[in-house]
């Protein structure tokens, strides 16, 4: 079937965008399942931290969870930041997997802050409550080279992004 692995910075509508088109492939009959990077950091990935090795690792995993979905003929929806290039290309190597940049600004993801991840990410050096390591501020976000689709979601609404999510979705398995 197939494998979608979106990729953007925290805040950018990853999961918003899979549980949006989620429900919209099940009213017309697809099986789907999301692979939510935020759950999976509690389970089968808790003993990883957030170095580049251990991020790889991370999405490696998810996409194992995920080929196991594809093979029973579902759609599946891998919200994770994923933000190098190298092991977005890896994933990629695996015909049935198709990359979406989720391109959002991060003046616009600071603004937005719904987890207030961000205005940690900022405090300053020395303050206890601070994010170290925190991608898109102090720590490496690769723009993709060869997104399948690119959504920009700081300046198209929800349900445009998640409709050409759809069409997209649905015109990969046709």
């Amino acid at each position: 079937m197939l494998l979608i692995q979106f990729t953007g910075l925290s805040g950018s509508g990853k999961t918003t965008l899979a549980e949006n088109v989620r429900h919209l492939l099940i009213e017309n009959n697809y099986k789907v399942e999301i692979i939510d990077g935020d759950v999976y950091r509690k389970t089968i990935c808790k003993d990883l931290g957030f170095s580049k090795e251990d991020r790889c690792e991370n999405v490696r995993r998810l996409f194992n969870v995920g080929r196991n979905f594809v093979e029973e003929n579902t759609i599946v929806l891998m919200s994770v930041i994923n933000p190098y290039e190298d092991i977005r290309n890896e994933l990629r190597n695996h015909e049935f997997v198709r990359t979406v940049f989720l391109d959002c600004s991060v003046d616009n993801l600071i603004e937005r802050d719904p987890k207030g991840l961000y205005r940690k990410a900022l405090l300053p050096d020395g303050n206890q409550e601070k994010i170290k390591n925190f991608t898109g501020i102090s720590d490496v976000f690769e723009i993709p080279q060869k997104a399948d689709l690119i959504l920009k979601t700081d300046s198209e609404s929800v349900m445009l992004s998640t409709h050409k999510l759809y069409e997209f979705i649905v015109s990969a398995i046709s």
